[in-house]
């Protein structure tokens, strides 16, 4: 589920728990870049952002520090970092609808202010900026990933089910010149990780997010780790420093994903990814440098995510910005990755976009979803679940349904 119900915490208190990152050039105005940060899975329509909690871009360049088989990427030092704060929701006059204010702070420390579900977003010092309620963009059919753990075999169907159709996210956008980080005199390649983190004066992390599906699929799963199957992972890995992973537990990362990508590479019946002298699956370490890799330097381009890191384990120079579009088909990509090394036919789970594809104009995802607004092809039982749980069914109902993704 990319990183919806990542984790006891996730799932225990929503408003931390990242959905998704997303880093890409602006396709609306060429020469800015774009970060996207959903947060609150499943978030009802009413549903406003924690006046406790910071959403944090960080960026920092980065360098190929070895392709082929020894593909890696090494970030730098020097960070640039986007804050998003938000005020508790009230209402400006008694009786009136809540509101709420939010600001987002530059690397060098200028605030822009702006309103939460202002379509417009705000344009100021050099920043665009969003914050509300938007159709959640990601898409994956989870009962067949399941499905495929459960019997080790490739499960997808077409279609597939989309298991996510028809809910909503609170979305932040920001939207900056690329020169910001250029005039730095480092790039074009960037690190890009997003996080939530406690506001005051003891910020602690509480959720991370770098590559899609990390977490959930080759931290979560637990039967085919021999070595710390009792483990649940997941929260520890959170608190991690996403450009410098420490070294308390860093094995027992490495020998969980390394167990999942062995059994996934497994499931059409052939290995394409041989594993080393130690027994370590030969991306663990590439995967465990847990960031998006994007040159600011090219344009915008769907279908773009990997393919900086594939074409470093190819040992070849990058055709794309990389990063992740709105669109991308990242489970598509994922799956292709991890099961043939793309030796092979492109793997699908047959779910090829979200609920309301993404637009190229500012801010970009689409508008928040209702039941009225869900095509008829997605019948009524999705709409009856997303107004069963805007009612008050909540988290509960979504652990049950995704949390224990435990395979």
């Amino acid at each position: 589920m990319a990183d919806h119900f990542s984790g006891p915490r996730a799932l225990a208190g929503p408003l931390c728990d990242i959905c998704d990152v997303f880093a890409f050039p602006s396709p609306e105005q060429p020469g800015n870049f774009t970060l996207v940060m959903n947060v609150f899975p499943k978030a009802a329509l009413s549903s406003f952002f924690s006046d406790s909690i910071v959403c944090r871009f960080r960026v920092r360049p980065v360098s190929i520090a070895g392709v082929g088989p020894a593909a890696a990427f090494a970030p730098g030092q020097k960070e640039f970092t986007f804050d998003v704060t938000f005020a508790a929701a009230s209402s400006l006059k008694g009786g009136d609808p809540q509101v709420q204010e939010a600001a987002c702070r530059t690397p060098t420390g200028e605030v822009v202010s702006f309103l939460v579900n202002d379509d417009k977003g705000m344009t100021a010092k050099g920043l665009r900026v969003y914050a509300g309620c938007r159709s959640d963009p990601f898409f994956i059919d989870v009962d067949a990933l399941r499905e495929l753990f459960k019997t080790g075999r490739l499960a997808f169907k077409n279609p597939g089910t989309h298991s996510l159709a028809g809910t909503n996210v609170l979305s932040i956008v920001v939207e900056f010149d690329c020169a910001m980080l250029l005039a730095s005199g480092r790039g074009p390649l960037f690190a890009i990780v997003g996080e939530t983190i406690t506001s005051g004066k003891l910020p602690i992390r509480l959720e991370r997010f770098g590559r899609p599906e990390v977490k959930n699929v080759l931290l979560g799963p637990r039967s085919h780790d021999s070595v710390n199957r009792t483990i649940e992972l997941r929260d520890l890995y959170n608190l991690e420093d996403g450009f410098h992973v420490g070294p308390d537990y860093r094995e027992a990362y490495r020998t969980r994903i390394s167990s999942n990508l062995a059994f996934l590479d497994s499931v059409d019946g052939k290995t394409d990814w041989p594993l080393d002298a130690d027994g370590i699956h030969p991306l663990t370490d590439l995967i465990l440098a847990d960031f998006f890799v994007v040159d600011v330097s090219k344009p915008y381009a769907e279908d773009s995510f990997l393919e900086i890191e594939r074409a470093t384990l190819d040992g070849r120079p990058h055709s794309s910005c990389g990063g992740r579009s709105l669109n991308d088909d990242v489970m598509d990509a994922l799956y292709t990755l991890y099961v043939n090394g793309g030796n092979g036919p492109r793997i699908s789970d047959g779910v090829d976009q979200a609920t309301a594809p993404a637009s190229r104009v500012f801010p970009y995802l689409a508008p928040r979803i209702t039941a009225q607004d869900l095509p008829e092809s997605f019948g009524d039982e999705v709409a009856d679940a997303t107004n069963s749980y805007e009612a008050g069914d909540g988290p509960g109902h979504v652990h049950q349904k995704f949390g224990r993704f435990q395979l």
